[in-house]
């Protein structure tokens, strides 16, 4: 008898094991293949460019180039959708005076290859590293922009190389933490994407500006609060109204205007 019960103990768990890598991917990753606008769409002229990650994959990425630039900006977007569903954002932060450089992961867009934590941290360092060494442009001239789940992806890169400074919109604490919040009866010991921002932030020396909605229905802003909370200084949080894809739209001026008098004080 002992042994039965034991036997479906362990049926019931591998089928919970099997439910939650599933659910763990599919709740996280939302790629959409269609680019349906471009920066050419806002006047914006840009390079479509591919850059080749450590593992062998080609990733789409737009580049702006800016007459005006002191900074070059990486764009780190979140979870869904692609690069061309940025085109406001990355037209207002062009218009603050940065070149830009926005990637889509793998499994994004026109990008190969198919998404994952580790895949998302390559994609990130290749990015930096085209900068860099194909474009020569200086490290410290670098801002890092993480937008959401891109957040964890930014201080990934953040807390192993030289940047001028972080920005960090929708940030969380940890994958763990927030699969606390959208999956309180399941144990957070079977959750295998760590996105553990928590831990890397404090390698990352650099200025950081926080931006967050208290109204964020996805993303707790208490979470925001958490990694801030362990962060080093220099840093500032900046506290914006609306829901978590909307923000952006509703609070634009003080979104703006945060951005813009972070950069200016670099």
């Amino acid at each position: 008898m002992f042994y039965k019960i034991l036997v479906i103990i362990l049926a019931v768990f591998c089928l919970v094991f099997v439910y939650v890598k599933y659910v763990e991917y599919k709740g996280i990753f939302y790629p959409s293949k269609d680019i349906l606008a471009y920066p050419s769409s806002s006047g914006i002229p840009f390079e479509d460019i591919m850059i080749t990650t450590e593992d062998n994959l080609k990733i789409n990425g737009w580049f702006l180039q800016n007459p005006k630039a002191k900074y070059t900006l990486l764009f780190l977007h979140g979870n869904a959708g692609n690069i061309g569903d940025r085109i406001d954002k990355i037209g207002m932060l062009y218009e603050l005076g940065l070149n830009i450089l926005i990637i889509d992961y793998r499994g994004f867009g026109k990008s190969e290859g198919k998404p994952s934590e580790s895949g998302l941290y390559k994609d990130a360092s290749a990015s930096y590293h085209f900068l860099v060494n194909k474009r020569n442009i200086a490290a410290d001239e670098v801002i890092l922009y993480g937008e959401s789940l891109g957040t964890a992806v930014a201080v990934d890169l953040a807390s192993k190389n030289k940047v001028k400074a972080l920005i960090l919109e929708g940030a969380f604490s940890s994958g763990k933490d927030m699969a606390k919040e959208i999956y309180p009866f399941l144990p957070r010991i079977i959750f295998s994407n760590s996105y553990n921002s928590l831990a890397k932030v404090r390698g990352a020396k650099m200025p950081k500006l926080f931006i967050h909605s208290r109204e964020d229905e996805i993303v707790p802003y208490r979470l925001a609060q958490k990694l801030y909370g362990v962060s080093s200084f220099p840093k500032k949080i900046v506290s914006i109204n609306g829901p978590h894809n909307e923000s952006f739209l509703i609070s634009f001026p003080e979104y703006k205007k945060a951005i813009k008098e972070f950069i200016d004080k670099l």
